[in-house]
Order: C-alpha cells, then structure tokens, then sequence
C-alpha cells in the first residue's frame, strides 16, 4: 500500500532556500512542524507520507510526515527537519489540503540532479518543469 500525501503552498517563500532556513530554524531533535488551523482530515493516513511543498506553482520539495499535535485549539503537523527536493510538478496555489496518492507523487532528485538543477536560473527550471521536461 502507498502512503497518502498532502501538498501545501510555501507561504512567503519564493525559493527553497528561504523553505529551508524556516523549518531549520524551527527544528528540535531532527524535527520541525507547520502550524496550521485545522488538522486534515485523514491525518492518520498521512503519518509516514510526505508534505509536498509548492512554491511558484510547482511541486518543489517533500517533508516527511512524523506525525500532528494539537496545541491552542492549532494543529501542528510534525516533519523530518530535511527537506528533499523533488522532480518539479506544476500545481496550483490552493487553500486547505490537497491529498496526493502514493503512484502520483513527484519523485526525489537524486544528489547530481539536485546539483545540476541549482546551477541553473531559477526561470529556466520553472519554465522546463511547466513543460515536464525535469
């Protein structure tokens, strides 16, 4: 059986370094977590998934999912500090939780493609990713 994903939009992030600085900055023990209001509804699913970041319309990064807590009536999903970059996806801003099956996920980049993607202007590679072409 597959696990089940969530995406969510990268909210003031307009790069993956920007991501990155902000879990690491929240990070404890190997963990960060994403505050969010409501917790989704299928979290039971998700606890051994990915969250699937989007930033500028594309699937760019995933956060494995540890597992949520409920703090202040806020639900806090808890996931690996580590963020792995992705093969790039186009997908649309929304609000609340998308639920991504396991066969439908973007694949990780292995470390010389995540190498040759960074040497690259960012431009180029949404551009190539709007086309699937990375």
């Amino acid at each position: 059986m597959h696990p089940l994903h969530i995406t969510k939009v990268a909210f003031g992030c307009h790069d993956l370094d920007v991501l990155r600085d902000r879990l690491h900055g929240r990070a404890t023990g190997g963990e960060s977590f994403v505050n969010t209001r409501f917790r989704p509804t299928r979290h039971g699913e998700l606890v051994g998934g990915s969250l699937f970041w989007i930033i500028k319309h594309q699937l760019v990064a995933r956060s494995a999912i540890t597992g949520f807590d409920e703090v202040e009536g806020r639900c806090n999903i808890r996931v690996a500090a580590a963020l792995v970059p992705v093969r790039r996806l186009p997908r649309r801003a929304h609000q609340g939780w998308r639920y991504l099956q396991g066969p439908d996920a973007p694949l990780d980049l292995d470390g010389e493609e995540e190498g040759d993607m960074a040497a690259m202007p960012a431009r180029l590679v949404s551009a190539l990713a709007a086309l699937a072409l990375v």
